[in-house]
């Protein structure tokens, strides 16, 4: 019995592999841009500007018309999906859309996961990231933006312990079982952009409005990203069909939900090492209390502690760790079991 179990293992294993290698069958690619708002300036004084080398120096005016505070969005629709419901991919702190395509060792990320599973896929770039490009600071965005170091990321990311980075690569130390692959880090880091601590307001709106637009939909938020993803639900529960929360660092009061979520089924994600971060104990009892309150009120909020279920060596980043794809097909699972898929 065994070996035919374990036959059977390797034939299982086979079939994921060669369907996983098969090519996606694609009805659209495409992007657009969506919130966002128009403002107008005035007084700001002139300036002569060289922009290529050798050229007529060019007049810059800074005064009239701007698109501000706008959100990029990129998405792939299958030509046959089989989950019922778009999924929309929702990034972190200091960190684009680019947190769910290839993965900094070269590896093929949850974008591609998910697209591979059924899911229509769009991935955004929230407000003052990415492509959703800036606006002018102070006139516009009220402070300066925020630049996060790679020492921050490597000890508030859970890739090593406090003290543990150092500038050449090869003196780091990872968290022991750590299962980012820390010798792409600085390949991540390439990613990091500048982010600000005064537009959650902008960033929200803009949000809600892609909900509006694409929705009813599937949601999977990391990070800062959790917030947006739960106030995106409290604002519009007829068109979030699920809510997976990947480590968020924050969440509303409990007292905002109302009752309102009881349709809403939420799947809260946390790896390891959280009992070795200051930063982090201090974030998990917000959406603790969250998912508390969302059961209280008769709601699903399904908990995930990874290393309790066996699950062990994933810092913040969990989905660009090794064992990625394994998270990944859990979530799928948990979302199958919920009826999101055909």
């Amino acid at each position: 019995m065994r070996i035919v179990a374990f036959v059977l293992g390797i034939g299982a294993a086979l079939t994921t592999t060669v369907a996983a290698a098969q090519p996606l069958s694609v009805a659209e690619v495409g992007s657009f841009h969506v919130g966002g708002r128009a403002v107008s300036l005035s007084g700001l004084p002139t300036r002569d500007v060289v922009f290529t080398a050798g050229s007529a120096p060019i007049k810059v005016d800074p005064n009239g018309d701007f698109e501000v505070e706008q959100m990029y969005v990129g998405f792939t629709k299958l030509a046959q999906p089989k989950a019922r419901y778009p999924l929309l991919l929702w990034h972190g702190g200091g960190l684009t859309g680019v947190t769910w395509e290839t993965k900094p060792d070269g590896k093929p990320g949850w974008q591609m996961f998910f697209l591979r599973a059924g899911h229509d896929v769009y991935v955004s770039d929230a407000v003052e990231r990415g492509r959703a490009s800036w606006a002018r600071y102070p006139e516009i965005f009220t402070s300066e933006p925020l630049f996060r170091t790679k020492k921050q990321a490597w000890e508030d990311f859970r890739i090593g312990a406090v003290g543990s980075y150092k500038l050449n690569a090869a003196e780091r130390v990872a968290l022991p079982g750590q299962l980012f692959p820390i010798e792409a880090f600085d390949q991540f880091f390439k990613q990091g952009v500048p982010r600000w601590a005064t537009t959650d307001a902008q960033t929200q709106t803009a949000y809600n409005e892609l909900v509006q637009k694409i929705c009813p939909c599937v949601i999977i938020v990391h990070s800062q990203g959790g917030n947006f993803g739960f106030n995106a639900a409290l604002t519009a529960p007829d068109k979030v069909k699920a809510l997976i929360a990947i480590e968020p660092s924050g969440a509303p009061k409990p007292e905002a939900t109302g009752g309102k979520l009881k349709g809403v089924p939420h799947l809260i994600v946390w790896g390891d090492f959280i009992d070795q971060s200051d930063l982090w104990k201090r974030f998990v009892p917000a959406s603790q209390r969250y998912a508390d309150a969302l059961r209280a009120d008769g709601g699903v909020a399904d908990w995930w502690g990874l290393p309790k279920l066996g699950v062990s060596g994933n810092g913040h980043m969990l989905m660009m760790d090794r064992n990625s794809d394994q998270i990944a097909q859990m979530i799928q699972k948990w979302m199958a079991e919920k009826g999101l898929m055909r």
